[in-house]
């Protein structure tokens, strides 16, 4: 049997002190398709997950992370057309809290369109469930776990997500 290549990522669900999340606006080159998604990213060859979720946040949004934040959710999708170049991706998600803030990252606006982010955005989970647009949110059903994750707390281990 052969082994996937799988593109393994971190991501932090940023929520601020009005739970609002913070999401990137990711589009699809090839379709056009947006999909809102927790800040984060690749992490590089020699790179814990920690410290690639700190250099990712500080690229993408600005935001500085010194602790350790607890690890919430893990993600694997398999599919060929899911990631480019990989059969599919293992996201690691991780709970940062903060007071609310304007997002800007290190990154220029031309460096977040190369990497398909065209806007940051603070949600309210409410505004996600009732959300009517085109625009799709990864995980899909993100409302559901994070809903449990505000209102329960960070679990002992991470919950697996699905798509």
């Amino acid at each position: 049997m052969a082994t996937m290549n799988l593109r393994r990522a971190v991501r932090a669900l940023v929520l601020d002190e009005a739970d609002r999340v913070l999401l990137c606006r990711h589009v699809v080159r090839e379709t056009g398709t947006v999909v809102w998604a927790a800040p984060g990213g690749r992490i590089e060859r020699d790179e814990t997950p920690l410290a690639a979720l700190r250099r990712e946040l500080r690229e993408e949004v600005g935001l500085v992370v010194e602790s350790d934040p607890p690890h919430v959710w893990h993600q694997e999708v398999v599919g060929p057309d899911y990631v480019a170049g990989y059969d599919g991706v293992v996201n690691d998600y991780f709970l940062v809290r903060t007071a609310g803030f304007t997002p800007r990252g290190a990154l220029t606006d031309e460096e977040l369109a190369a990497e398909n982010i065209h806007g940051l955005r603070w949600w309210h989970p409410a505004d996600i469930v009732t959300h009517r647009g085109r625009d799709l949110f990864s995980p899909r059903d993100l409302a559901t776990p994070l809903a449990a994750l505000i209102s329960s707390g960070a679990p002992r281990e991470p919950l697996p997500l699905g798509l």
